[in-house]
């Protein structure tokens, strides 16, 4: 199964909505959020069917019992998180804790017991015509890469027969995206035309090299700044990188997208410009995929 992925440097950029114009354009029937701290594209793919929903579990937390504790303030002064606290009897803040398991081993009456804390859902669409697979990492949970992980192989397992897939990455360059990353065949970056746009659309290039994978780019909003857009275009030139369109800011995105709706479900310039980038890509995609050209130089 082919996969591709879009990203963003940032948050904000117009991934999400990029991403479900792609998915209502392909006939994806296999597709991910892999944004699980704050996954949204549920919010466009409108699903009809109950999710399947199963707990994550990341980092073991600890545990005092009161019962054995004989307050000898151990556990507290060498716990580099500051996770131990004492009222009336010694107590762990989970969201603090790490799971390092240092109070465990300097508790001397063996007090301190580690149990596994769900640190998000896993949740699954599925049906005889398609598969969404997503998550929500539960506030102040860590190991947000390791549940994108999941989300993947949730959907590499569950997926029907298909040749495609298409990935709502999540932004940044932290440990989901590289978690993202890995085994897709190709990525589009959707950059912004601003100044720190352009900073983290090259720092989540960099990133993408760092996995061989095949890059393109396109502008969202390309209009708000044209010099901007220049610097983009002129970037991904220089660095041999597929720039396959540039997309307008439209008023009416936010119209379709407070009505549940993608961008090309309904007559828009921001949706023309979507449907022509996707063109561009879709043919990228199918010429490297077929010829085996999927690595940047």
């Amino acid at each position: 199964m082919k996969q591709l992925l879009i990203l963003s440097g940032k948050g904000g950029t117009g991934k999400t909505t990029i991403a479900s114009a792609f998915i209502k354009l392909s006939g994806a029937k296999v597709y991910a959020d892999c944004d699980v701290d704050a996954p949204n594209l549920h919010l466009l793919m409108v699903q009809q069917d109950v999710p399947q929903i199963f707990d994550y579990y990341a980092l073991p937390k600890a545990k005092i019992d009161s019962d054995k504790c004989i307050e000898c303030d151990r556990c507290r002064q060498n716990c580099k998180f500051d996770a131990i606290f004492q009222n009336e009897f010694y107590f762990v803040d989970e969201f603090a804790c790490e799971g390092c398991g240092v109070c465990e081993l300097v508790c001397p009456v063996s007090a301190i017991t580690f149990h596994q804390a769900s640190a998000g859902d896993l949740i699954l669409y599925k049906n005889d015509k398609r598969v969404f697979s997503t998550a929500q990492l539960k506030m102040g949970s860590g190991t947000s890469g390791k549940l994108v992980t999941e989300v993947k192989k949730q959907m590499q397992t569950a997926a029907i027969n298909t040749e495609f897939a298409i990935i709502d990455g999540s932004p940044g360059i932290g440990c989901p995206v590289i978690a993202s990353l890995s085994g897709v065949d190709m990525v589009l970056i959707v950059a912004e035309p601003s100044l720190s746009g352009i900073s983290d659309m090259e720092r989540i290039i960099k990133t993408a090299k760092q996995f061989k994978t095949k890059i393109a780019v396109c502008v969202n909003k390309f209009d708000t700044n044209y010099e901007n857009t220049n610097l983009i275009e002129q970037f991904c030139q220089e660095k041999n990188i597929s720039f396959v369109g540039k997309i307008p800011f439209d008023h009416l995105v936010v119209k379709a997208v407070n009505n549940g709706q993608t961008i090309v479900d309904i007559e828009c310039l921001a949706g023309r410009a979507v449907i022509a980038v996707y063109e561009r890509l879709i043919t990228l995609f199918n010429k490297y995929n077929n010829k085996g050209e999927n690595r940047n130089d």
